[in-house]
């Protein structure tokens, strides 16, 4: 029998059982469409959830476990005041029956829980990225979204609108190239600072041997561990620094991988699978804390790559180049006359690109729960082949490494009582 790919992630995503903490899951039987005005709340108060606060719709709820935090949004919003009632508890937010969207801002840790969570409890997600720590959550949040019929989006939005960094374009115009073949097959997309894309290796490099420090009053650092590992609280491992550690997050990959990859998957035609290998140049790793790298290579079957120079070792790379020309930082090519050639040639299939349409259609929004798996699952085979310092093997179809070590990481256990079971 033969399979899509989209086809294989859901039979493999259906095998998915989600045991989570209980909390009341509402009937999805006779729900009326939402109304004109979208109502909202936002988890995770922190740093990233600024870029939350103005975006449509009626915000009713916020929800931190830091009390500090959750005390500066409150003022931030208008709090009571503006009817926006505080938090501590996220699975408190999800029982109330008039919030329509859960915006998920925490750290990545977290996404998969809180999603899932939300899709039970027959809200629709606005998830930050990555949209999940390993492949496994990817998997299970795919099949929450789909088995409870959610609209979903991830907080990134390069694929559809706004200049796409060091290009100096819409990635409109680079997926044009791509897709009437301006450019030949197959093509290489290189991802460094000389094609203007900032990795952030030097910020996101965690601490070893972190000694453990008093918790800050109004901080429940033990419900922010949530399902990772128990571990002495450090101010580094939580908040802005989090991302240094691979309880928590992927270092620069976590961070920018999906701004950067994502669009390359769109761009290349691969929403619906993902690469063949991943070959890593780093030093090896620290179990806790995450370092840098020099070099990551990902290989399509078609004989696509997408390098990630973190090094910014080839000062002569472009962004995208194939057989017939190429096309890189601020838009320069040495294909003739390109911006006049693509302007007369047809445009990518229209997306959905307001997430309220997508919530009062029911339609799926440009960046949603499939396409932005795949994304993700590039993401999360660079972290692991980082963490292993391994150069692996990979099958889109199983969505299984060729090495054993490398397949734990997958499915990683949580710390109880909360657990996703595959």
């Amino acid at each position: 029998m033969n399979l899509t790919r989209r086809q294989t992630l859901k039979s493999l995503a259906a095998l998915a059982t989600i045991q989570i903490v209980p909390s009341r899951v509402l009937g999805l039987a006779g729900q009326t469409p939402p109304s004109e005005e979208i109502t909202r709340a936002i988890i995770g108060c922190g740093g990233i959830s600024a870029s939350h606060l103005d975006m449509p719709g009626r915000l009713l709820a916020l929800c931190d476990v830091d009390q500090s935090h959750l005390d500066q949004r409150m003022k931030d919003t208008g709090g009571e005041e503006k009817g926006i009632k505080g938090y501590h508890d996220f699975r408190e937010v999800l029982q109330r029956k008039d919030i329509d969207v859960i915006h998920v801002a925490t750290p990545p840790h977290w996404h998969a829980l809180m999603a899932i969570e939300a899709a039970k409890s027959g809200k629709d997600i606005w998830c930050e990225k990555p949209m999940s720590r390993t492949i496994g959550e990817g998997i299970a949040m795919v099949k929450a979204v789909e088995k409870y019929e959610r609209v979903f989006r991830l907080n990134t939005w390069f694929r559809f609108k706004d200049a796409f960094y060091g290009m100096g374009v819409p990635v409109k115009q680079i997926k044009k190239a791509a897709m009437h073949d301006v450019l030949g097959w197959p093509l290489k997309i290189t991802v460094s600072g000389v094609t203007g894309f900032d990795w952030k290796l030097g910020i996101w490099v965690g601490q070893k041997g972190l000694p453990e420090q008093p918790v800050p009053q109004g901080f429940d650092y033990d419900f922010w561990l949530g399902p990772a590992p128990k571990k002495p609280y450090n101010e580094n491992r939580t908040h802005a620094k989090f991302r240094g550690y691979w309880d928590y997050d992927g270092g620069g990959l976590g961070d920018m991988g999906q701004h950067y990859l994502d669009p390359a998957q769109y761009i290349l035609n691969k929403d619906d699978t993902a690469p063949i290998s991943v070959e890593i140049d780093a030093d090896p790793q620290d179990a806790d804390a995450i370092g840098t790298w020099r070099r990551i290579e990902f290989t399509y079957a078609d004989g696509c790559k997408v390098i990630l120079d973190g090094a910014n070792a080839d000062k002569d790379a472009k962004y995208i180049e194939g057989p017939k020309g190429w096309i890189t930082k601020g838009f320069e090519s040495n294909i003739p006359d390109l911006e006049k050639k693509l302007a007369g040639l047809p445009d990518p299939e229209p997306q959905i690109t307001d997430f309220h349409e997508s919530v009062r259609t029911r339609k799926k929004f440009a960046l949603n729960e499939q396409n932005g798996f795949w994304s993700c699952t590039m993401v999360n085979m660079g972290v692991t082949a980082h963490r292993l310092n391994k150069s692996l093997k990979f099958d889109p179809k199983t969505l299984k490494f060729d090495d054993e070590e490398a397949n734990k990481l997958i499915h990683q256990p949580m710390r109880g009582p909360w657990k996703i079971e595959v």
